[in-house]
Formats: structure tokens, C-alpha cells, sequence
């Protein structure tokens, strides 16, 4: 995940806005970093978004070879980027289905996380690879890697129960 933003200490849903990370996201990007400074990735991929490619030039070094993908990209919400988060969270259980107006279903975000799976499946089975990317991706891959569902995943989710923690691991 990229570090916190403006927009989210604004309360506002960026979607595929670039966003801009706040001092507090640089410095949870930096603290990421060194929590995972003893591993060895075989790739570093993150969507190419700014805060995210931001987040992860501050995590794994300004040198480090990182591979932007438009597929890791936040959901497109449409006419609600940029807008406030609230009323976009108050959509997202008819969204998964049905995309936001003039944006995306989180279907699409799932198609679009399956296609690099697979990427990954056939490029780099058995390695170890980082993401550094956005909520409704993280979400597709609890749905897809872990077999929940939707609404599972969004209930489940960690901005809702706060119980952050710095990186998560999936088996594709």
C-alpha cells in the first residue's frame, strides 16, 4: 500500500488522481522500508499512480528497479475522484457489480488484478515479489487469493477494524 495522501487526511476519494503523499505517508513509506529491508524481492511492482510510485521510490530506494503497472491502479471512481471518500464508501457495495458513474466496477478491478496474476503466474513463479499499490487492489487480491468475496472482503477490510499492518502476503 502507498502511504497516506493529502486527500486522504481530507477525507477525499483520489481514485486515478495522481494524490500527492502527506508528510505522515512519506514517513510510513520510509518506516515500510526499513521493517522490510532484510528481504529479497525478486521484483518490486507498483501502480503508476504518483503516491504510489512515490511510496515506493521511499521504501525500496530511488535506484531500485521499479516496475510501474497501470493494472494495480486504485479503482476508477469516476465522477467521485477526487471526491469525498464517504459518499464514495456509501457506493461500494453496489459498485461491485455496477461501476461508479463514469468509472469502474470493482469487477473490473478484478479482471484487471486476475490479468497480472497471471502475469505473475507466468513470469515469476516461485519468486518473491512487492506491490506497492491502493485499497480496491488489495481488496481484488483478497478475493482472488484468498477466496472471499466482495462484501467479505470490504467488511473484512482493515481501514474499517484500523488494524493496519505494514504489508501483506499473498500466495498467487
Amino acid at each position: 500500500m502507498h502511504g497516506t495522501t493529502t486527500d486522504n487526511e481530507q477525507h477525499l476519494a483520489t481514485g486515478w488522481l495522481p494524490g500527492k503523499l502527506s508528510a505522515l505517508g512519506r514517513k510510513q513509506a520510509v518506516e515500510l522500508g526499513e521493517h522490510i529491508a532484510g528481504q529479497r524481492f525478486d521484483a518490486i511492482f507498483c501502480s503508476d499512480l504518483q503516491r504510489a510510485v512515490e511510496s515506493a521510490k521511499l521504501m525500496f530506494g530511488a535506484s531500485a528497479d521499479i516496475i510501474q503497472d497501470k493494472r494495480l491502479r486504485e479503482a476508477n471512481y469516476g465522477d467521485m475522484n477526487g471526491k469525498s471518500k464517504a459518499v464514495k464508501d456509501s457506493m461500494m457495495v453496489a459498485c461491485i457489480d455496477h461501476p461508479f458513474p463514469n468509472g469502474e466496477s470493482y469487477h473490473d478491478v478484478e479482471n484487471r488484478l486476475a490479468s497480472f496474476c497471471k502475469f505473475l503466474k507466468d513470469n515469476y513463479a516461485e519468486k518473491h515479489v512487492a506491490i506497492v499499490a491502493h485499497e480496491a487492489p488489495q481488496l481484488a487480491l483478497d478475493v482472488i487469493a484468498k477466496r472471499k468475496t466482495w462484501p467479505q472482503a470490504m467488511a473484512e477490510d482493515w481501514r474499517k477494524t484500523k488494524a493496519f499492518r505494514p504489508g501483506w502476503e499473498y500466495t498467487i
